[in-house]
């Protein structure tokens, strides 16, 4: 529900303030006074497209703000999927800078204009005289069946299963064509894996080839100098070890004389022991160290096939080519097994067809149940307001399953006498299609929470008593959802909670549209002169009196 709109900056209004009433509330005022302008304005905060030109004051921006009570509405899953942040009290945000920037928010979170459709579309219905694409949009007619037969439960289990099958159809039409792709690309890929396999990598052997081939190679200079070591260290006329060993002898004969030299002698005898071990390794190193002109052929032939393979498949080690060879495995595994795996997809996408069409059926029965149920509630209403020989025809086709079902449904209407019903835009004028919507909205109010309805002089082509019942609708359509009617008919504007009224304000530099709620005495004015012009007589005054219900 609409607790608050603001307007700033926007066309002919410099600023605009309105707190609607709950129920009913009336907007009248002169042609061009500025009622159309508003209903701009609500159009760019739902998220319509804007201009420059729309600015009162072209240096300044221009501002239309709501706020909305979400109370009554079902809308946490649309914030929780915009990751917006949800409160009952929401506010929607349109700004349109000098420079024709425009910027939305929705509770202070920036949105696009996408979001701001979505979310507006739930908490506003702006119906004007002209609107006939809505009622004409097949997706529509048939959300009037779900509204009317409450089929939210319905509805929403054949959307899951809709999206089960959708899901499970898309992964058997991949695989499909995956097969009939995979061919060619099979045959190459089986050929690059025989090759890997055979091939026998392991992950680290590149690294011990390379390091193996680097000692073939200088064995004979690795060899010289570990010899020269391990003389140095034993066969020399000063071996290091003999030296060191002695040194430790003498040493430890003077451990009897002070402690520090007990200290020194075991350190002394601790490096004597690592470098006998460090002599004992060398000895090992020096005694394996051997050239190998046929190992180092070999070692080159390998090392020549593991670079072939890398440079072939572009990467730069083993490791790089055995992660390649396990893809190429899985793909050549699956296509292997791709008859299995097809058969498979389609048995799911069948079953799931299956659950789906359980569902499906059990929708379209409700909505057939209920089309008969809507067409004679809507005759006899449309009878009410003016069309005595109107005729609805509720047609329901069978279609493949789509989003909503598998009913394509088509409202077909008539309000002539022996004219067969036929599509809206085939059939109805700009003030019969006004009355009809009147009467589907009227119809549905009973059944679900609709938004804010706005009806842009809907009233038009009608008068008397009939606009009596129009009124009389649209203000029982009020107890239960906050209209708002922009409207040229006394009789209508009588049936308000609250009349506001639009003018012009000429007192100024530069012409501004405002808008007043109008008092008790102020409506009767109001009315009187819808009666009887700018000068009612004190008949039109009394006939104001009498449909307001006031002394």
């Amino acid at each position: 529900m609409l607790k608050h709109l603001l307007i700033k900056n926007y066309a002919l209004i410099e600023k605009l303030e309105m707190e609607p009433a709950p129920e009913l509330n009336i907007i009248t005022g002169e042609t061009g006074a500025g009622k159309s302008i508003m209903l701009g304005a609500i159009g760019l905060l739902l998220g319509n497209r804007s201009d420059t030109k729309v600015l009162f004051n072209e240096n300044e921006k221009c501002i239309i703000e709501a706020t909305f009570d979400l109370t009554s509405y079902q809308l946490k899953q649309f914030f929780e999927e915009e990751e917006i942040e949800y409160d009952n009290v929401c506010f929607l945000r349109r700004e349109i800078s000098a420079t024709g920037k425009s910027r939305a928010f929705i509770n202070d979170t920036p949105v696009n204009l996408e979001q701001l459709r979505k979310l507006g579309s739930q908490l506003m219905d702006v119906h004007s005289q002209h609107e006939t694409l809505l009622l004409g949009n097949s997706n529509f007619q048939t959300n009037i069946l779900d509204v009317y037969a409450s089929n939210t439960n319905l509805l929403n289990q054949y959307k899951a299963c809709f999206k089960v099958y959708h899901q499970k159809l898309k992964d058997f039409q991949e695989i499909q064509k995956f097969a009939s792709e995979s061919g060619k690309e099979h045959e190459f890929n089986t050929y690059l894996l025989k090759e890997l396999v055979e091939a026998d990598l392991q992950i680290s052997e590149q690294e011990k080839l390379e390091e193996e081939l680097k000692l073939l190679e200088n064995s004979e200079e690795i060899k010289s100098k570990l010899h020269f070591i391990l003389h140095a260290l034993f066969n020399s006329e000063n071996a290091i070890i003999t030296s060191l060993q002695l040194s430790e002898k003498y040493l430890n004969q003077l451990v009897q004389y002070s402690a520090n030299f007990e200290n020194l002698h075991s350190r002394l005898n601790s490096s004597l022991i690592e470098l006998k071990d460090v002599a004992e390794e060398l000895t090992r190193e020096e005694g394996s160290v051997e050239f190998g002109a046929e190992r180092m052929e070999e070692i080159n032939g390998r090392l020549s096939k593991i670079y072939q393979l890398q440079k072939k498949h572009a990467v730069k080690s083993n490791s790089q080519l055995l992660d390649l060879q396990n893809d190429l495995q899985a793909k050549v595994d699956r296509v292997s097994n791709l008859d299995e795996e097809v058969i498979d997809k389609k048995n799911q996408a069948e079953k799931a067809l299956q659950e789906l069409m359980i569902k499906a059926e059990a929708l379209s029965a409700s909505r057939k149940k209920a089309a008969p149920k809507i067409k004679s509630t809507l005759e006899e209403l449309l009878r009410e307001v003016g069309m005595p020989n109107a005729t609805v025809e509720i047609v329901i086709k069978p279609i493949q399953p789509v989003s909503n079902g598998i009913d394509l449904v088509s409202i077909l209407f008539s309000a002539n006498k022996g004219i067969a019903a036929q599509e809206l835009k085939n059939s109805a004028s700009g003030g019969e299609f006004s009355r009809l919507m009147l009467c589907i909205k009227y119809l549905l109010t009973s059944k679900t929470a609709l938004p804010t309805i706005v009806f842009d002089e809907i009233d038009t082509g009608i008068s008397g008593e009939i606009a009596m019942k129009v009124g009389k609708m649209m203000q029982q359509m009020a107890a239960s959802h906050q209209v708002i009617a922009i409207s040229h008919l006394p009789q209508i504007a009588a049936k308000g909670s609250a009349h506001y009224f639009v003018y012009k304000d000429d007192s100024g530099g530069k012409t501004i549209s405002k808008v007043r709620r109008l008092t008790e005495a102020e409506r009767i004015k109001e009315i009187a002169e819808m009666i009887g012009g700018k000068q009612p007589s004190e008949t039109a005054v009394k006939n104001a009196k009498e449909l307001l219900a006031v002394d």
